[in-house]
């Protein structure tokens, strides 16, 4: 007789929400994009506002159906107010009954900066262009210095991936603001400059970054359901769950 495989925990990936239908339809294109990788793994979504269904509802019909074992996934790219505090809180007042784990936020990945300049060559950049263009890392913004610092990090390991210059820059909460960014490239001598929204759907913040962007040569789409995008949904899963499964498997 074969032996039972373990049931796999379900992965729900827990996302902001917004007013604008373009952040959803996202939302649900990059969770699509995850279950053609992993159609071993039962996947939900759910909100933290603005949509539906919301991350409280998705629980409890998954407890009410007799499921166990979760991965709660951040859709963040960094830890800041809402990994720290809002999730957790929400996770907190889950069903007893489930056993959740919290998967660490997206980034910071080298597929993400993969999936950046994916989104740049899309928008009319070669890699030939890359060592006489200079880019601003543009972010939603945060009061968390943390998530700050992080973003600084990834532009200087950005920029010595061959870049002529990579230069955080801010939506809100922080500066600079991206046109300032631009500006700052144009002063160094940059041949071209390009904007890359280090944001995962479309919404408030990033179309600030896009009017901030009007004096760039290229703007790069947000990084949406990019395939690299996925892969780091896979690998944040995994690396929650391993410890579940081999306690299942036990």
């Amino acid at each position: 007789m074969r032996p039972v495989q373990p049931v796999r925990p379900v992965l729900v990936v827990i996302a902001h929400g917004s007013r604008d239908p373009r952040h959803a339809a996202t939302v649900h294109a990059l969770v699509r994009r995850v279950r053609s990788l992993r159609p071993d793994v039962r996947v939900e979504t759910g909100f933290l506002d603005f949509n539906v269904p919301s991350v409280r509802g998705v629980l409890e019909s998954l407890a009410a159906e007799g499921v166990r074992d979760v991965v709660a996934l951040p859709l963040l790219l960094t830890r800041a107010f809402h990994a720290k505090a809002d999730i957790p809180a929400v996770l907190r007042d889950a069903p007893p009954q489930l056993r959740i784990r919290q998967a660490e936020v997206l980034g910071p990945s080298p597929l993400l900066l993969s999936a950046l300049e994916r989104r740049l060559y899309e928008a009319g950049l070669s890699p030939a262009d890359k060592s006489s263009t200079g880019v601003v890392l543009a972010s939603a913004g945060s009061s968390d210095p943390e998530a700050i610092a992080v973003i600084a990090d990834i532009a200087r390991e950005w920029w010595h991936t061959g870049w002529c210059a990579v230069r955080p820059a801010f939506a809100s909460a922080s500066l600079p603001r991206t046109e300032d960014a631009v500006r700052e490239l144009r002063a160094l001598g940059c041949e071209r400059v390009a904007v890359a929204p280090y944001v995962l759907a479309p919404g408030f913040l990033p179309d600030r970054i896009a009017r901030g962007a009007a004096g760039a040569d290229v703007l790069g789409g947000v990084l949406g359901a990019a395939p690299e995008v996925a892969r780091v949904l896979v690998e944040r899963y995994e690396g929650a769950c391993r410890p579940a499964v081999a306690a299942l498997g036990a």
